[in-house]
């Protein structure tokens, strides 16, 4: 089980530049799922990304199915040669991604967010229009069961 407080806490701690998308976002946004990882949009600035590999090298972090035993360099230049990457780390999921179908980057998306406090650290969240918006264009099976949850909220939201 991912242990979301210390995944958030070692990114805020390290000040990384990150918003939540994917089901932590929609669980914050009032979902009833559950979700097995945190999954974030990051910025890819040589600071940011140094910032990630500080705040997730004391957890041991390894590309998520892959063999045990495979070489995996956890460093800034992994993470400037590669884009999205789903990790395992000694606390839980994670999945970093530098971009999302039919959302962009973290600079594309940083208009679409809210903050908000989780666990005493206020973080970007994307807000629920885009998170719809994104689960949409994704298409997966997983994303288009929540979208109608998800609809419901934001309607919800707009009576009020």
């Amino acid at each position: 089980m991912t242990q979301l407080e210390r995944l958030l806490a070692a990114l805020h701690d390290a000040n990384v530049q990150f918003i939540i998308v994917g089901g932590v976002a929609a669980r914050a946004h009032g979902s009833s799922r559950l979700t097995d990882d945190l999954d974030i949009s990051y910025a890819r600035t040589p600071t940011n990304l140094a910032r990630i590999v500080q705040a997730l090298a004391p957890y041991a972090p390894y590309l998520r199915g892959a063999p045990l035993g495979l070489p995996f360099d956890w460093s800034v230049a992994r993470l400037r040669a590669g884009l999205n990457f789903t990790l395992t780390t000694t606390v839980g999921a994670i999945d970093l991604l530098g971009e999302i179908t039919g959302g962009g980057g973290y600079e594309d998306l940083l208009p679409h967010t809210i903050s908000i406090t989780i666990f005493r650290h206020e973080v970007q969240l994307l807000d629920l229009p885009w998170l719809i918006r994104v689960k949409r264009a994704a298409g997966r099976p997983k994303d288009l069961e929540v979208i109608a949850e998800l609809d419901a909220l934001r309607e919800e939201m707009e009576r009020e």
